[in-house]
């Protein structure tokens, strides 16, 4: 990590009154979808916090239930393996999240795709089990959803894996101002999203993750007010090949292949977790030139880390991060 002192990123207009100041900040923490989550709330000191964490956990699982691509009996999985021609009703998560993933598929030219789950499994990076090397690849364009339903037109493999975590954080932020919990900072994964603000009066304050301890860069630290951040980076997940080739497990459904244009990491600030983590795919596998492009063009706040020759980092801000810089 560098020494220089952290840059801020800050909204551009902090409002609300902070929590009575001799409230607790709570916190809870656990397992879901192959990773952890946890939450940060301000709230009496002596709330009892089951109740709390039993809801948390309820929501959760309902998204696994509803888009894990690794549980057999996911409404998901099921859709996967359902026969060409059949329509498959929604729940409301679901539904959101689906259309988000086409929305940003098409924004995008395809860079992100919700239907790369055969394409993941060929490169190692899904679930185990048999390839079906007579799978016509079938992308996004190929899905029908309207008030009837998602289409499955045969063959074609579902994995959200990209903007389901997002959607987690998101349904935690819901439940939490469901329960009255309007100041928190809920964390899937990695991706976060802050709401008001903690008895001190200071929002919540996380720091961007880096590529590597030693990427020379000073760091970066953002208030999550009203605010979500995803990270998708290339040094989170990979894998090395029989050739002893580093894969990156963000795969360009354009080619069908891991990217390889030494973009190391891209981060987006968004109001919403869900779109925050589906973008910065997105924007990850467009790499540098073709990402900055659209994040201008959408007003999305993004910073880019990129790989150098000489094995160091360099990076960039949309015009929108740099307004929160600023």
């Amino acid at each position: 990590m560098s020494s220089a002192v952290a840059r801020v990123l800050v909204p551009l207009e902090i409002r609300g009154t902070p929590p009575p100041w001799d409230q607790s900040v709570h916190a809870l923490q656990g397992d879901t979808m192959g990773t952890t989550w946890s939450v940060r709330f301000a709230a009496p000191a002596g709330l009892r916090l089951g109740a709390i964490e039993a809801a948390i956990t309820r929501a959760l699982d309902a998204v696994i239930d509803e888009m894990s691509h690794w549980e057999p009996d996911s409404r998901l999985s099921i859709f996967n393996r359902a026969a060409a021609g059949t329509r498959h009703a929604l729940p409301a998560g679901f539904a959101t999240v689906m259309q988000a993933a086409l929305q940003i598929a098409e924004a995008c030219g395809g860079a992100f795709d919700p239907c790369m789950g055969e394409v993941v499994r060929r490169w190692g990076f899904g679930p185990p089990g048999a390839i079906d090397e007579g799978t016509v690849r079938r992308d996004w364009r190929a899905l029908e959803l309207d008030g009837r339903g998602l289409l499955q037109p045969g063959g074609l493999r579902l994995d959200l894996s990209a903007i389901a975590k997002g959607h987690a954080v998101d349904r935690v932020t819901q439940v939490l101002e469901d329960l009255g919990i309007t100041d928190h900072l809920a964390e899937v994964g990695g991706e976060l999203r802050g709401t008001g603000l903690k008895p001190d009066g200071q929002p919540w304050w996380v720091d961007i993750e880096a590529p590597a301890t030693d990427a020379g860069l000073a760091p970066l630290r953002i208030a999550l007010h009203g605010l979500s951040i995803a990270t998708s980076g290339d040094y989170r997940r990979y894998r090395i090949d029989d050739g002893g080739r580093r894969l990156s497990h963000s795969i360009d459904p354009r080619s069908g292949a891991p990217i390889a244009h030494g973009l190391a990491s891209v981060s987006v600030v968004h109001e919403s977790a869900m779109w925050a983590d589906g973008w910065s795919t997105a924007l990850m596998v467009l790499g540098l030139d073709e990402g900055l492009a659209l994040a201008r063009a959408r007003g999305l706040a993004a910073h880019f880390v990129q790989r150098t020759e000489g094995g160091g980092f360099a990076e960039r801000f949309s015009p929108a991060m740099e307004a929160l810089l600023s």
